[in-house]
């Protein structure tokens, strides 16, 4: 990479030098207009009941343009609502609150937006795209200078104070030019191993479905149909606990405990992903035990709801979260490997979702459960077989996944340290 011949201070310290013919500005000066938008009463359906005009929220900026607005709004809210300005094409948005802090898109639609967007409209004479690239890299600041708890927000006062660095006119857009075409590359690549990941997770899935429905010979003449109470039966998680609890340092009463998360992104509870919950000696709480399966109950989406994992290995008092149920077999003809394999395959999941119930959450109930059907081998040397045989190979799959998740993880890091050392000079752009 090429330096620059000349540096000086920025001024910043932890930015550190600057190339010497560069400049350091306030936002606010290269903007005509910094503003934000509002939100219309849902109460009020007239706000709402013609889709005529788009109003970006914060979820619907990634970091690069926005073509469209997941809600619209109609144009009598503009007469209802004079904050909600329309912002021309170009305008560069960025969220201010909550966990999409530094958030960024790039206007490619006349649209409106809610109070949580800051809508930067700059003077003609700037291009768009460096201050675009400059605020990513500044993002780790950005997120430093919000303020709150549980929904940190950062102000349009503090972000009309952000430093930019500025290069002449032309540098700025042989800048943006070049990190364009050099992002592109780095997406692609990205893009395309996203689809490799994307693909061995629907072979590992199909392969799961096929084998625990059709065997390894695909003759399941002699399987026998049951009921899961047939086999076992269910218990609770935690209940009567609030969340202080939960991950306490050093209390004496602390014991191990299942986080949802665990069941949810696991085949093989992790006793590595454990938490604690303190449990006083006169309590009457369900202990899990090895070979117990568990199932999410309960869930926002509909990709977790009858989601399950088996622990196959002895937890010293661990207990269970309150939005899961155990499953404990009790039938020594059945191996709970196998059985969680075929509850985790698209023909049973599907007949679970089935099931789930609710509105804002999606719930399984327990006599839904016990009485789930399924097809099993009748031995348990068969069922072990099987779970052996899934074993091996989706250990491999996911092998394969994590290392292409690595190779995407040091694309990003690319990305970003690429856009950081261009738009803060310590490389000169070359074309």
């Amino acid at each position: 990479m090429v330096k620059y011949n000349d540096y000086k201070d920025s001024g910043i310290a932890w930015l550190g030098d600057i190339p010497a013919h560069w400049e350091v500005k306030r936002l606010k000066d290269l903007a005509k207009k910094i503003g934000s938008g509002a939100t219309p009463l849902t109460s009020n359906a007239e706000n709402y009941d013609k889709p005529e005009v788009f109003w970006v929220n914060t979820g619907d900026l990634n970091d690069g343009y926005v073509n469209n607005s997941k809600r619209k709004i109609s144009k009598k809210a503009l007469v209802n609502y004079p904050n909600l300005k329309s912002f021309p094409v170009g305008t560069l948005i960025m969220a201010m609150y909550g966990a999409t802090i530094g958030k960024l898109g790039i206007l490619n639609i006349i649209a409106t937006t809610n109070q949580a967007c800051c809508c930067i409209n700059l003077y003609e004479q700037y291009p768009v795209k460096y201050l675009f690239y400059w605020l990513l890299s500044d993002r780790k600041n950005i997120i430093s200078l919000s303020v709150g708890g549980t929904q940190p927000n950062i102000s349009q006062s503090i972000i009309n104070k952000l430093d930019v660095f500025l290069p002449p006119l032309e540098e700025q857009t042989q800048i943006a030019n070049y990190l364009d075409a050099k992002t592109t590359l780095i997406d692609k690549k990205i893009k395309l191993l996203k689809q490799k990941i994307k693909h061995y997770k629907a072979y590992r899935k199909s392969l799961i479905n096929k084998t625990v429905t059709k065997g390894l010979n695909d003759d399941i003449s002699g399987w026998v149909k049951f009921r899961l109470k047939d086999l076992g039966f269910l218990y609770s998680g935690l209940s009567g606990k609030s969340g202080d609890d939960f991950n306490q340092d050093d209390n004496p009463n602390n014991k191990g405990f299942i986080p949802f998360t665990n069941i949810a992104n696991n085949t093989y509870l992790d006793k590595k992903q454990l938490g604690t919950v303190v449990i006083e000696d006169n309590e009457k709480q369900n202990q899990v035990k090895r070979n117990d399966i568990f199932f999410l109950m309960s869930s926002e989406g509909y990709e977790d709801i009858g989601k399950s994992a088996v622990l196959i290995e002895d937890l010293k008092e661990t207990y269970l979260n309150s939005f899961c149920k155990g499953f404990r077999l009790t039938n020594k003809n059945c191996d709970a490997s196998f059985i969680n394999y075929l509850l985790l395959s698209d023909t049973y999941r599907q007949q679970m979702l089935v099931e789930g119930k609710g509105f804002t959450r999606i719930n399984l109930k327990m006599e839904k459960v016990n009485n789930f059907s399924i097809l099993i081998p009748p031995t348990k040397k068969e069922q072990q077989q099987i779970a052996t045989y899934l074993d091996a190979k989706t250990s491999t799959i996911d092998d394969i996944v994590n290392n292409i998740a690595s190779q995407i993880k040091t694309l990003k890091e690319l990305r970003k340290t690429l856009i950081n050392e261009v738009v803060t000079g310590k490389v000169k752009v070359t074309l």
